[in-house]
């Protein structure tokens, strides 16, 4: 099995180096790594309904889509992240608990008393540090997950806190449960980097032939080409989200605003306005400028740059009008 370590902290970057290696080697891989502040949503899921996304803006919190299922997460510098790349050589691929064993060994050994609970959790005290995914390509699996290690609860909580208003679609919703920090049981006084190294001698102990594994010039091209083309895209990260209805209802100075939204394959098919507002021009005709726009923050902009949006919806500003989309 090789062993990466790597030290960079672009949650970007780090996606596209678990693909590349799943895709592109034959070897068995184990991979740790840190993040800057990110929101992980899984492949299945509609983005914008997972993350609060005034909080992750304003926070400048990335936004990126795993390869994996699962639910969303929320990653940070104060978060290991590991990932098991292995071939498949049996009847079930899918086994959270093999993936997992050498951090309950290693916590264990710490004198934490951790368990594997759930579908894919492993828990302290009955409160979840680890989440857990899986993605199968071909006979190769990738089974990746987070360990918190003394990530910021606050944030994590905020990120991903719900919002009011209600979506109907088909994807897979987060499971939203408490939380810890595994730093919290460990009596002994250690860094998350100290962590790290004494979580890979565990993973060799029980993958003896281990070796260190040190990224080439060539590798480092073709996974900063993956990042750049597919994780850093809107494309990937929302335009992948599942066909969804979305309803808003907001009180501006404007009046009280309805929004009705149906978006396919990232493009808004339909959008309608109801409220208590003022308007000197047919809405119908806003709405119309709309149709078959990206939902994406930068498209919707451009749509109305010549648009009087008071003529509209009197006492509304534009910015305040893109808000409602999102």
């Amino acid at each position: 099995m090789l062993c990466i370590r790597t030290f960079s902290k672009d949650p970007f970057y780090n996606l596209a180096l678990e693909e590349y290696f799943l895709k592109n080697f034959t070897e068995e891989v184990f991979i740790l790594y840190q993040c800057e502040p990110v929101v992980v949503v899984g492949k299945n899921q509609n983005t914008i309904a997972e993350i609060n996304y005034d909080y992750v803006k304003e926070n400048n919190i990335h936004v990126v889509r795993r390869a994996s299922g699962g639910g969303a997460v929320y990653c940070d510098l104060g978060t290991v992240v590991f990932s098991y790349l292995t071939n498949v050589n049996e009847e079930k691929p899918i086994d959270f608990k093999k993936y997992t064993k050498a951090i309950l060994e290693l916590l264990t050994s710490l004198d934490v008393d951790a368990k594997f609970e759930g579908r894919n959790d492993l828990t302290i005290n009955g409160k979840k540090f680890s989440g857990n995914a899986t993605h199968v390509f071909n006979n190769r699996v990738m089974h990746h997950g987070t360990i918190l290690f003394d990530a910021k609860i606050d944030e994590l909580s905020n990120s991903l806190k719900p919002r009011k208003e209600k979506f109907i679609d088909k994807s897979t919703k987060s499971v939203r449960s408490r939380v810890t920090n595994i730093k919290d049981y460990i009596k002994t006084d250690i860094s998350i980097e100290e962590f790290e190294a004494q979580l890979m001698v565990f993973v060799d102990k029980r993958n003896k032939c281990s070796k260190d594994y040190k990224i080439t010039e060539e590798d480092k091209k073709r996974i900063l080409k993956l990042r750049d083309e597919k994780y850093k895209s809107w494309e990937w990260n929302y335009g992948k989200s599942p066909d969804f209805n979305m309803e808003k209802i907001k009180k501006t100075k404007a009046g009280l605003i309805e929004l009705q939204m149906n978006v396919q394959e990232g493009i808004v098919k339909n959008v309608k306005f109801f409220g208590d507002f003022f308007q000197v021009q047919n809405i119908e005709k806003l709405q119309d400028k709309l149709k078959d726009c990206w939902h994406k923050r930068e498209t919707i902009e451009a749509r109305i740059k010549d648009v009087d949006i008071d003529e509209y919806i009197l006492g509304l500003s534009k910015e305040e009008f893109v808000d409602l989309f999102f």
